[in-house]
């Protein structure tokens, strides 16, 4: 017997660390050394259970996620009670918060319960009773963004915090991730209520076409708006930050410290996420790499707008780059194409683009204007609503832009002569294709379809239409967020998405726009952007934008706050998973960007150069090429104006213009003086000869 015993004693040892490893958990989910609560325990700490297979059918989703182990009673009457006994008391009205909720009720029949919900993560305090487990920290930011308008009790503080207590960063278990390691299902982050697993596989082999990949490229920006490129080889992105700011992202994703452009004194941005108003666009001159023109548009409320009815004023700029630096623009050489009032803060458009002709299309919304606000206006209403095209290629000094002879309203008495077509509500972000069949020009733009900004349209624009009455491309179905246009896509990573119009709204909804094989018809289909494998992560936040870089690829600007200081604005790379990142056949040579060469950039010191070379002399500079300084008053005395209204006198004179002699004494006084002597002499002589 005691050899029995002795021989049975391996065994038994084994059979209990084996059981200790089936039970318990890993020291690392326990803290200070303490002991780790049971791996594999339910809320209420038994051991959860294998379901029975003629109850996977009838029970709903819970099942499905947990088919080996779960903690859910094994008929249906006892899994309702033990969501009313325990489930939270929270509701929604919303169907996509309400989804979310009831997916979290999930969580309670995991064999992991306890520790989703009795753990607590590192630098968080234990909960008592917890209405949410552990989630995963993209699963929590998107549950605070679409439950927070709708269960305000729940979400007190900002998603931060919330996502700090109720979410983790690490290698811990949290909902709804870890289903991943037990069970076959979608690779996305999110579950489906609607379909089961092989209804998911199904629709994604149907959809397959539409599936890519959001690659997060650069993060900490402050409410990006826009991304474009310069066109002159650099590969440089000139992301537009909504404050007033332009930064530069390099071929290497690298954000240069120092920002490209910074007028944020002179930019009005709104603080709300209705608010439009801000840095609105950026368009560089098709001739960038020799004139160093780029186009700004922005808001602005200045004081001799102040008065009247006026909220702000849209305005649009003409910069320079400087002639030292080629990642900053020299401030000094402001030109103002144009400047339009506004009464409201939605609607504002702002749109710049250059089409392959070289002129400048500026789009604008019709600001929420009635009939009776326009009689109130100064005539700069007649912009609104209106694409307007105009020729920067000027050499007039003072008029900085000229007007196409070929455009539809040249010669009209009623119209303005800029406008190119009119009848826009609230344009998105339009999209000029470059490499349009023949070169002809071809304009996408997303427009809402009336005052509720949650109905949209899609238009192609076309000289002298009047979208009022001209039938859209398409009708966009109804949308909770205004949608903010996009790109045509040009690149080379994603073959199927090439020619495609890449657009969507502030929630994230993204669109397809593609020609059918006729080249008539245009079709339109969900972009699905994948959450889990191959792709990573999806998108977090609001979409603010899209932008394009010199290779024609597109990006996605979001942000997770809408705070115009807060950083947490992000930008994503829009890639295709069934191919490369950086395909041989897609790489271009990165070419270092130069300082401007052409004669008058280097010869107009004092002045600014039309986008022609003519050299327009600044304040107090007159001459060719501005060398000449001008003094108001002239210089007296053989005096010199070395600058503007700044006199080198000689030797024996002095003061701002030369009117003093060696002494102090000013000339012109003592001038005076004599000359009044001269006046009394001659009269006296004069009465002594008629006395005489």
């Amino acid at each position: 017997q005691l050899k029995m015993k002795m021989r049975l004693f391996p065994l038994l040892l084994i059979l209990t660390i084996a059981a200790d490893m089936w039970e318990g958990g890993d020291a690392k989910y326990g803290e200070h050394g303490e002991a780790a609560p049971r791996r594999r325990r339910c809320y209420d700490g038994s051991l959860p259970k294998r379901p029975k297979k003629r109850d996977n059918g009838g029970m709903g989703l819970c099942p499905r996620l947990y088919p080996r182990l779960s903690c859910c009673p094994s008929k249906r009457s006892a899994f309702r009670m033990l969501h009313r006994r325990n489930g939270m008391v929270l509701s929604s009205n919303n169907t996509d918060c309400t989804k979310l909720l009831e997916e979290l009720q999930c969580a309670r029949c995991s064999p992991h319960a306890q520790l989703l919900y009795h753990t607590a993560s590192p630098g968080r305090a234990p909960r008592g009773q917890p209405h949410l487990p552990i989630l995963c920290q993209d699963y929590c930011k998107r549950l605070y963004y679409t439950c927070r308008g709708h269960i305000p009790e729940l979400f007190q503080a900002d998603v931060d915090e919330f996502c700090q207590y109720y979410g983790t960063g690490g290698n811990s278990l949290c909902f709804p991730d870890f289903h991943r390691r037990q069970t076959r299902g979608p690779s996305s982050n999110y579950l489906d209520l609607t379909d089961d697993y092989e209804q998911k596989e199904d629709f994604n082999r149907k959809h397959k076409d539409s599936c890519y990949c959001a690659m997060e490229v650069a993060g900490g920006l402050r409410q990006p708006v826009g991304a474009v490129h310069c066109g002159d080889g650099s590969q440089r992105l000139f992301i537009l930050e909504k404050e007033g700011v332009v930064r530069i992202l390099t071929p290497s994703k690298v954000l240069i410290r120092e920002p490209f452009l910074d007028i944020h004194k002179l930019v009005q941005a709104g603080t709300k996420g209705e608010d439009e108003r801000g840095l609105l666009s950026l368009a560089f001159h098709p001739n960038y790499r020799k004139n160093g023109k780029l186009y700004v548009s922005y808001t602005s409320n200045q004081e001799r707008w102040a008065m009247g009815p006026h909220d702000h004023i849209l305005r649009v700029v003409e910069y320079t780059v400087s002639r030292k630096d080629t990642n900053q623009v020299d401030v000094r050489t402001q030109r103002v194409l144009m400047e339009v009032a506004e009464l409201h803060r939605k609607h504002l458009g702002g749109q710049l683009h250059f089409g392959a002709d070289g002129l400048l299309h500026i789009f604008l919304g019709d600001g929420l204007i009635t009939l009776d606000d326009m009689e109130e206006m100064d005539g700069l209403s007649d912009f609104t609503g209106a694409v307007l095209r105009v020729d920067v290629n000027t050499d007039s000094c003072q008029d900085p832009y000229a007007i196409p002879k070929d455009n539809p309203y040249f010669n009209s008495t009623n119209q303005p002569p800029e406008i190119y077509a009119h009848g826009l509500r609230s344009p998105g972000r339009c999209a000029v294709d470059q490499h349009h069949v023949n070169r002809s020009l071809l304009i996408i733009c997303t427009d809402s379809r009336g005052k509720n900004s949650s109905t949209g349209r899609i238009l192609q624009i076309k000289k002298g239409e009047d979208y009022e009455h001209v039938p859209p491309l398409f009708y966009l179905p109804p949308s909770r967020a205004a949608p903010v246009g996009g790109f045509i896509y040009r690149g080379c990573q994603s073959r199927r998405l090439y020619g495609s119009y890449v657009f969507g709204d502030r929630s994230g909804n993204l669109r397809i726009l593609q020609k059918a094989w006729s080249g008539r018809m245009w079709r339109e289909k969900p972009l699905c952007l994948g959450g889990g494998h191959p792709c990573g992560r999806s998108l977090v936040g609001q979409v603010l934008g899209f932008g394009e870089d010199e290779l024609g690829e597109v990006y996605i600007l979001t942000t997770s706050k809408t705070v115009a200081h807060s950083q947490s604005g992000k930008l994503y790379k829009v890639m295709d998973p069934k191919r490369p990142a950086g395909p041989r056949e897609c790489q271009r040579p990165v070419e270092a960007p130069e300082l401007l060469a052409a004669a008058c950039s280097r010869q107009c010191r004092n002045g600014v150069c039309t986008p022609t070379g003519r050299c327009c002399c600044l304040a107090g500079w007159e001459g060719p090429l501005c060398k000449a300084a001008k003094c108001e008053p002239a210089c007296r005395n053989g005096g010199i104006c070395v600058e503007p209204n700044k006199c080198l006198c000689k030797s024996s004179f002095s003061g701002a213009h030369c009117e003093k002699d060696e002494h102090g004494v000013e000339i012109k006084a003592r001038d005076g003086i004599v000359d009044r002597i001269m006046d009394v002499t001659s009269y006296l002589l004069d009465l002594t000869s008629y006395i005489v």
